[in-house]
């Protein structure tokens, strides 16, 4: 590995990744997850909550590999997909309407200006009601996966829901290992908006936004009722994503998720930042 290596830091929402372009394959598959721990961390190095490697692809424009702040690798991240998306445009690995690979299968994405629309893999094990013990102030517990596994609750309030401590609790509860789980907060407003608070795996904190999150709750409101397509979810961090969709009695296909992107800055990691 070179003494400097060149990377951009890009937000989705408010989720920031460091991307970087990989497809000389350089930086070797055992190398990535272990320097995506170091360089995510914040205050001593760039700071993100994830790392993203474009790597070549024989099917398709590119290929990532996705890793948390933790250094472990997922096979889906909605808001790093509008990211890496943005990136490929703009250094013109791929054209403004591209398909990419990704160990959730691959990923069609659509780039007008810093607005990103990406198709979502097809959601797997829905389950409403699962057997959670339910805590005094939720209204429903259910389960989605839409690329990584997320669990979704309904609460009367988000503004001072202690997220951080129950989002903990459910990650690691036995029901969900050993990989665990994604957990979102959510609050329904009406037929086409909630507002959604998310404790992320592998970030082992709550983000200002959670794409696979934000399309779970989504999905799971309309599940039951509760809205239907388009759906606009209200994140952390303020923005408004949009999610659209078909259902099918108990199936979803389709699944789109758009939202703005954004560039924070370009640079070289300097090897004193490992």
């Amino acid at each position: 590995m070179n003494s400097t290596i060149e990377f951009w830091k890009m937000s989705g929402s408010g989720n920031d990744f460091i991307l970087i372009d990989n497809r000389d394959g350089r930086i070797v598959d055992n190398a990535m997850g272990p320097l995506v721990k170091k360089i995510c961390r914040r205050r001593e190095s760039v700071g993100a909550d994830g790392g993203i490697f474009l790597i070549e692809s024989d099917r398709f424009d590119f290929g990532w590999r996705f890793l948390n702040a933790d250094g472990g690798e997922v096979e889906m991240c909605g808001n790093g997909a509008r990211c890496v998306a943005r990136f490929a445009y703009l250094k013109g690995i791929a054209e403004s309407m591209m398909t990419f690979e990704t160990l959730a299968g691959p990923v069609s994405a659509e780039v007008t200006g810093q607005l990103i629309k990406v198709t979502m893999p097809k959601p797997n094990g829905l389950k409403l009601d699962i057997d959670l013990p339910l805590e005094t102030d939720w209204r429903t517990a259910d389960f989605v996966n839409t690329g990584v596994p997320h669990v979704v609750i309904q609460v009367d309030s988000l503004s001072d829901y202690p997220v951080f401590q129950q989002g903990k609790t459910i990650r690691h509860h036995p029901m969900f290992a050993p990989e665990g789980t994604n957990a979102n907060f959510i609050k329904v407003i009406g037929p086409d908006l909630l507002e959604i608070r998310t404790y992320e795996r592998g970030v082992e904190d709550e983000t200002l936004a959670c794409g696979t999150g934000a399309v779970a709750a989504a999905l799971v409101s309309a599940a039951r009722g509760m809205v239907e397509s388009p759906v606009r979810a209200r994140t952390q961090g303020g923005e408004e994503l949009r999610i659209s969709f078909q259902k099918e009695q108990d199936e979803f296909t389709r699944v789109w998720f758009e939202g703005k992107t954004v560039i924070v800055y370009q640079g070289q990691l300097h090897k004193e930042a490992l």
